[in-house]
């Protein structure tokens, strides 16, 4: 398993419960009035109230870039160890909390709404494997789940697992990864960061004693149980957070012990260890965003040496999983654009020895391939549609599987046992709360095992949801999902907010929000956005939006958010936009396009100083999205990169109002670009609307850790941004 999916890049789509939203402004004289002197970033008379935001000083500093000289006065502002940085910080957050004062009551109305449709003591779903029943819990008034077992069935004693909560005690930030439990159930695993830096120990506890065996004895990227129940396998990160060294290490010997199995020496590429469904092999692999190599081990055999599958060649991307003797592959091999399925035996497991197992489909974007003892369930997409496909092993038929709305999502849920004729899926949309159901493969029969409880008053039957289209200046048609309250009156004078992200290839999913709840039961009409960059249309759709077509992205969001209003579904003048992480770059690239698009935008944890990022190849993640953005050092896509740069692209004119939030100790988007974002657009722009930063001094790229928490930041953004479209209550 890797650390949290999605990590490594400097994107993952920040979703908390669904899509996020954010609104902004308020006044109160009640911190300190901040200005410029010599020699600090603020100054901070002892008794003044504020009437004006803090203003960061300007230190010299330039680039010579492509024979182009690149003014960064705020360059100071990416050490965080300096004491007058985190002035400027605070200063910002003072600044912040004294003017958005009067929305304290607003917030706790959000707050309390968004709690009431949250079922705070729940029981997820029983997952079976190894004659055990796995699940999580939460209860009222606890941040953080519990993790549990019961042995042979739900009515046996619960064994409690792991209690998020007590490792929370004391600590400002807690992420938990549960990692599994040993092949014969005794050890059991779980990784914890504390500081929001994407910093991960290991522990693990001996189950029939209690007590730790391992505790925080290695920060690891990556980790994978050997068959013996006795080895496990870590990966490390270098200084710029790339994970690169895989170790081999056994419970109860010193970490000094451990055996260095592979080191990964192309920075382009990142390291991962997983085991195959069936769990006969472990699987190494070394990838960049383009291309892969696998190696493989037996899992019995933890001591043995890997064995190569294919090299690794430019622009060949694979991934493996075994049944009976085969390699089973999704890959592009051949220029297959949306991938296909491809097998080898394993004896001869070079791709001269692969072979197609199905008919390619060019239309179809073959996402995932799920092996079973007797069956495999494809995850395609089909004309931007998610649909999952069985196919039968025995009598090679294969059918889909059919869901009731034409707007959907749709995905595997944990399925752990090999040996299963019943598989779990979980179905969402913009008006279904999620639900998992089991299916079985054989008599293609559904059972629905839970269906997300809203309570508060939620009927689905009161939302309307819908897709549209709206067209890009090249002409490319790009979807659009939508959800309001039924009733919608097509006036042009709702409430708009539309959302997208556009990178890496992550879809933007149509999922069920309890949290957006606030919003449409206060008439906002909810959109979110196709954009090229993402792979919503198939993997050429994310081909088309990245590198030298990375503006794609940019046009085809505020296309979007013109159809909208041109369409009549709301206001110009009531538009909210928001994007986070990658997604920032999308907002700030468009509001620098187009800063009439909207009314105000909330850009979170957003990558907006991207020239000085890439060209920084100390920071992490920089090197391996080379691939993604470009090479600024290459004349060609530097002066492409800078041209839609959101913090090198900010002028002397009118913006929206903003709200801009970070955190001091992400390690995907470095707290220093959404500061030197805010710093410069102070300086720069000409309009009187509000321009908000919010630094959360603790967490990481996600935010608050805790539910309760992160709830309440949410309730504040969304406070703020309503507040701009005219919704005070």
């Amino acid at each position: 398993m890797q650390i949290p999916a999605g990590v490594q890049c400097r994107g993952g789509q920040l979703l908390r419960g669904g899509i996020s939203g954010y609104r902004g402004v308020g006044m109160r004289l009640v911190f300190q009035w901040l200005c410029l002197v010599a020699g600090a970033a603020v100054c901070v008379p002892a008794d003044e109230p504020v009437v004006k935001p803090p203003v960061a000083m300007q230190q010299p500093h330039t680039v010579d870039f492509h024979g182009k000289i690149l003014q960064d006065p705020y360059f100071w502002l990416k050490d965080k160890t300096n004491p007058e940085v985190i002035r400027y910080l605070e200063a910002e957050n003072a600044y912040r909390e004294s003017v958005t004062k009067h929305l304290e009551p607003f917030t706790e109305v959000l707050y309390q709404e968004m709690l009431s449709h949250i079922k705070q003591t729940d029981l997820g779903v029983p997952v079976r494997e190894g004659g055990y029943w796995y699940y999580s819990r939460t209860e009222a008034g606890r941040q953080y789940p519990l993790y549990c077992r019961r042995q042979g069935s739900m009515e046996a004693a619960e064994e409690l697992l792991l209690d998020v909560n007590v490792l929370a005690e004391g600590q400002k930030f807690m992420s938990a990864v549960p990692a599994g439990v040993s092949d014969d159930g005794r050890f059991y695993a779980y990784l914890t960061d504390i500081t929001g830096f994407r910093e991960y120990y290991v522990s693990i506890r001996d189950l029939t004693t209690g007590k730790l065996v391992e505790d925080r004895f290695v920060k690891a990227a990556g980790f994978e149980w050997a068959a013996d129940n006795r080895s496990v396998f870590y990966i490390v990160e270098d200084e710029a957070k790339r994970a690169y060294r895989l170790f081999r290490h056994e419970l109860g010997q010193p970490v000094s012990s451990d055996v260095l199995v592979y080191e990964e020496r192309d920075e382009l590429y990142t390291l991962a260890i997983e085991r195959t469904r069936d769990k006969k092999y472990l699987i190494r692999t070394s990838e960049s965003s383009t291309t892969t190599e696998q190696h493989f081990l037996d899992s019995a055999t933890p001591t043995a040496d890997f064995r190569l599958i294919a090299a690794r060649r430019e622009g060949v991307e694979y991934a493996v999983d075994h049944r009976d003797g085969r390699f089973h592959i999704r890959t592009n091999l051949g220029g297959a654009v949306n991938f296909k399925w491809m097998t080898c035996d394993v004896s001869q497991c070079e791709s001269v020895h692969w072979r197609d197992f199905e008919e390619v489909r060019p239309s179809v974007f073959l996402e995932g391939l799920s092996l079973f003892r007797d069956f495999a369930v494809i995850e395609e997409r089909e004309a931007g549609i998610p649909q999952l496909r069985v196919h039968d092993f025995g009598s090679g038929a294969a059918y889909r599987v059919s869901f009731p709305e034409p707007s959907y999502t749709v995905g595997l849920s944990a399925n752990p046992e090999f040996d299963a004729d019943t598989v779990r899926f979980t179905y969402t949309s913009l008006v279904t709360p999620a639900s998992i159901y089991a299916f079985n493969l054989k008599t293609q029969e559904r059972q629905l095992l839970k269906a997300t409880e809203v309570p508060g008053g939620f009927e689905a039957g009161n939302y309307v949801s819908e897709r549209i289209e709206a067209t890009a200046p090249d002409g490319v048609r790009v979807p659009i999902s939508l959800v309001y309250r039924r009733g919608l009156v097509r006036d042009g004078k709702a409430p708009l907010y539309l959302y997208s992200y556009g990178s890496y290839g992550f879809s933007t999913e149509p999922v069920f929000s309890a949290s957006r709840l606030v919003l449409l039961d206060r008439g906002v009409v909810f959109a979110m956005a196709h954009i090229r960059g993402g792979s919503d249309m198939g993997y050429q759709w994310y081909l088309d939006g990245k590198l030298m077509k990375k503006k794609n992205t940019f046009t085809d969001f505020i296309a979007c958010a013109d159809h909208l209003v041109q369409q009549r579904y709301g206001a110009r003048e009531r538009l909210a936009i928001e994007g986070g992480s990658a997604g920032g770059l999308l907002i700030g690239a468009v509001l620098n396009l187009r800063p009439d698009v909207c009314r105000v935008a909330h850009l979170a944890v957003p990558f907006v100083d991207v020239i000085n990022t890439m060209l920084d190849e100390s920071l992490p993640l920089t090197v391996q999205e080379f691939l993604e953005w470009g090479n600024p050092k290459e004349p060609e896509a530097g002066r492409y990169m800078l041209e839609y740069s959101p913090y090198d692209n900010i002028a002397r004119k009118d913006y929206p109002a903003i709200l801009v939030t970070t955190s001091l100790n992400d390690s995907q988007v470095l707290f220093h670009e959404p500061t030197k974002y805010v710093a410069r657009l102070r300086a720069m722009k000409t309009d009187g609307n509000v321009l908000l930063l919010k630094c959360n001094m603790d967490a990481g790229h996600g935010g608050a850790s805790g539910r309760y928490e992160s709830l309440r930041e949410q309730a504040f953004e969304y406070a703020v941004l309503l507040e701009q479209l005219g919704i005070g209550r």
